[in-house]
């Protein structure tokens, strides 16, 4: 079993199906069984896909001191996620609102409250850290100050910065110099992801880059060498794509802690996604490791 330290974002989030983007403008409407309330966030859906696939998760989160904080505290006791490294110091829990439609596309608006000014108590991370095979900081700023343990600990450390085009964006140039095992998306590149893998590795070399590619699949880059893409899979129709990203991140650094084949890894993590899609919510549609083994297998 492996241990992994999460450290990331907890929110309350609401999801709505609509009949298609645009969305246009109507005074009233009925979505029957189309509106759903249920906790996620980028560190909760990471924490949930591991504790599926049957590891050892110390999740680092924050919540508010309000009632949306106690929806929190009984998701964490149903989904069996250790509650005492979740602590209630901000103002307000996270909101998020998700838009999908019938195509599984989505447009996600997000209320971070004042989560990007808190921080995270260092001592709570040193003790899970050193407990840990594996630190995945995602990056949301109170993970921040933590990018250096890794290297201090001899921990890697794994992150996804998600949709991003600049190599030197502001935000995430500490995650990404920091970054043992990184992910981002695709949606903004303006260049082939070969060619982007290709600049990151010049730039930043982590071990191990992926790079997802939607309804593409997912492209892997080695330090040592090598590049490949690894399709889409599909089992089961698409519901909603909220949530594949951290799907994917989840899987790979389950199977890469245990196996060190990032290949076989990476196409186990697309199909892992692959089956999440098929629910609503991002926190939604995980498979245990013998469900996933099984449709793996074929």
């Amino acid at each position: 079993m492996t241990s992994i330290l999460v450290s990331g974002l907890i929110n309350i989030e609401t999801t709505l199906r609509v009949e298609g983007f645009p969305v246009h403008y109507n005074p009233v409407n009925y979505p029957f069984f189309g509106v759903r309330t249920t906790v996620a966030g980028v560190g909760y859906n990471i924490a949930k896909a591991l504790t599926a696939l049957g590891d050892s998760v110390r999740l680092l989160a924050l919540t508010g001191q309000d009632l949306l904080a106690e929806q929190v505290r009984a998701a964490l006791a149903l989904d069996r996620i250790d509650p005492s490294r979740v602590l209630s110091i901000a103002r307000e829990t996270a909101q998020s609102v998700i838009l999908y439609d019938p195509q599984g596309k989505r447009e996600i608006f997000t209320d971070l409250k004042d989560m990007q000014e808190q921080v995270y108590p260092p001592e709570v991370f040193e003790e899970a850290a050193r407990a840990s095979d594996l630190l995945a900081l995602a990056n949301i700023n109170y993970s921040r100050p933590f990018l250096p343990w890794g290297r201090r600990l001899g921990k890697p450390v794994a992150t996804d910065v998600h949709v991003i085009a600049d190599l030197d964006d502001d935000y995430n140039r500490d995650f990404m110099r920091a970054a043992d095992i990184l992910f981002m998306s695709d949606e903004r590149l303006i260049v082939s992801p070969e060619e982007w893998a290709r600049r990151v590795m010049r730039h930043y070399a982590p071990e191990v880059l992926v790079i997802g590619l939607g309804a593409q699949g997912a492209l892997l880059a080695l330090r040592q060498g090598g590049m490949q893409r690894v399709p889409a899979v599909s089992p089961r129709p698409i519901v909603s794509t909220v949530g594949a990203g951290d799907a994917l991140f989840s899987a790979f650094l389950h199977g890469f802690a245990r196996t060190r084949d990032p290949y076989e890894s990476l196409r186990k993590a697309v199909l892992f996604a692959g089956y999440k899609i098929g629910a609503r919510g991002a926190a939604e549609g995980f498979l245990d490791e013998q469900s996933l083994e099984q449709l793996y297998r074929g």
